[in-house]
């Protein structure tokens, strides 16, 4: 008898441990990348994640065929772009150039006597947040459909740069991720994947989300550092967790918050769901003790833990200056960019990058 308890009990609990363990898996690779174990790539980073949601079915090899044929085309490209530009950097701004040009623009390319014909990559308007379909937010279903996001979109574009050879630093803007250069000419700039062009940080001020605190932390409108940026793929990680197995106990996804923040201690989304897991464990453990109250889970030594820190991300995530931007705004914020192009696009870059 007791043999046929054990043998129930491993059938029905494989299936979520073999699957599990793929983000477990993920979360130790990310964590060696920041670590220093192992050299951080963020286009491994991707892939790990990503490979994880899909319980190791991602095909690595399609994905690193799709992005060497768009490597091939940026750098075809660079070779025969003709751009108005006269700083030493001319080089790399032209690989820019070229690579905002292959993602954002049809491409028509003579080699060795075939013509190559490649369409842009669209924004995918329906379900901007991957609340219900979280691949969604996935470079390789990007690669597949054409269609992305602002998480996407400049994630591919980052990962491009790096197979040429360029810089392309992400910043964060409320619900958003956009690309961050510099150039000799024209300083630091920003390029904007969802819309396809240049705004200067007027138009992601205009918002009125972005707060002067939160421009003056760094929280915002700022570029991160490759660790910063394997951070993010971190949290992408424990949301992805949260999508695929929404009755989890939030002890993965705590741990994936924490490893961020070690490296990014001022990760806002990170602190935010930090906050939300500590106060689904609250509501958690009021439920199994039967209180009216969520307040009285403080009768408890872990909930009085739990409480604290909860109410401690939240003042920290307020005094750095966060606002949460409702979905309907942020639709309507992206629209404004092309409704009110000349108002907000950075004129000096969108000559730059005329080809």
């Amino acid at each position: 008898m007791n043999r046929y308890i054990l043998i129930l009990f491993l059938f029905f609990n494989f299936p979520l441990h073999s699957q599990s363990i793929w983000y477990d898996n993920a979360k130790v690779e990310l964590e060696t990348m920041l670590t220093g174990e192992q050299m951080p790539s963020f286009k491994n980073a991707v892939i790990t994640v990503e490979n994880a949601f899909l319980d190791g079915q991602l095909d690595i090899d399609d994905f690193g065929v799709q992005i060497a044929i768009l490597k091939f085309l940026v750098q075809k490209k660079a070779q025969s772009i003709q751009i108005e530009y006269d700083k030493k950097d001319l080089d790399k701004v032209k690989n820019y150039a070229s690579l905002f040009s292959v993602l954002k623009d049809t491409t028509i390319l003579l080699v060795n006597s075939d013509t190559i014909f490649h369409t842009p990559y669209i924004y995918d308007f329906d379900d901007v947040f991957g609340s219900d379909d979280w691949q969604k937010m996935f470079v390789s279903k990007l690669l597949t459909t054409k269609k992305g996001n602002c998480h996407s979109l400049p994630y591919l574009y980052k990962i491009l740069a790096t197979e040429i050879g360029e810089d392309a630093h992400l910043a964060l803007a409320p619900n958003h991720i956009y690309i961050k250069h510099r150039a000799e000419k024209c300083g630091m700039y920003n390029t904007e994947l969802t819309s396809g062009t240049f705004p200067i940080d007027a138009w992601l001020m205009a918002s009125g989300y972005i707060s002067l605190e939160s421009v003056q932390k760094g929280i915002y409108l700022d570029t991160l550092t490759e660790k910063e940026s394997i951070a993010l793929c971190v949290i992408d990680l424990a949301q992805g967790y949260n999508h695929k197995y929404p009755d989890n106990d939030g002890t993965f996804v705590i741990k994936c918050c924490a490893l961020a923040l070690q490296h990014f201690p001022d990760f806002v989304n990170a602190l935010l769901l930090k906050a939300e897991t500590r106060l689904k464990q609250l509501q958690a453990m009021q439920k199994k003790y039967g209180y009216t109250y969520l307040k009285e889970v403080t009768k408890l030594e872990e909930g009085m833990k739990f409480w604290d820190e909860m109410n401690s991300l939240y003042m920290k995530i307020y005094q750095l200056g966060y606002r949460q931007m409702p979905e309907q705004m942020y639709v309507e914020w992206l629209t404004s960019l092309k409704t009110e192009k000349e108002k907000y696009t950075n004129k000096q870059v969108e000559q730059m990058n005329r080809n």
